[in-house]
């Protein structure tokens, strides 16, 4: 089982194991991780936003123009930015770390 670290927003990590091919926003929903993921991953909204590790970063497949789209309608994004629901863990991603932004903005609201 691949493992996850999230940096949470206290700065604080926390490291949790997941089964395999599942998005990061259900790896982050199973383990309380305080992600919101208003549109349940349907990528309508920007509250499941991640800043990727650098050097995991380069070994996501790249994000789609509507990723990138909803990206550009949040807080905090970085060259790292990734939607967690559109990020698949795999067992090649083991020990993946990603960070939780200051805030987010859900558009829904």
């Amino acid at each position: 089982m691949p493992k996850v670290i999230f940096i949470e927003r206290n700065g604080k990590p926390k490291e949790v194991k997941t089964p395999g091919n599942v998005s990061l926003l259900q790896v982050a929903h199973a383990n309380g991780i305080d992600m919101e993921g208003a549109c349940e991953g349907s990528m309508a909204c920007s509250t499941c936003h991640v800043i990727v590790a650098g050097d995991w970063f380069k070994k996501l497949p790249a994000a789609h123009a509507t990723e990138e789209d909803m990206l550009d309608l949040t807080y905090g994004v970085t060259g790292t930015s990734r939607l967690a629901c559109q990020v698949i863990v795999t067992d090649a991603l083991d020990g993946l770390t990603v960070s939780l932004p200051p805030a987010t903005r859900n558009m829904m609201d």
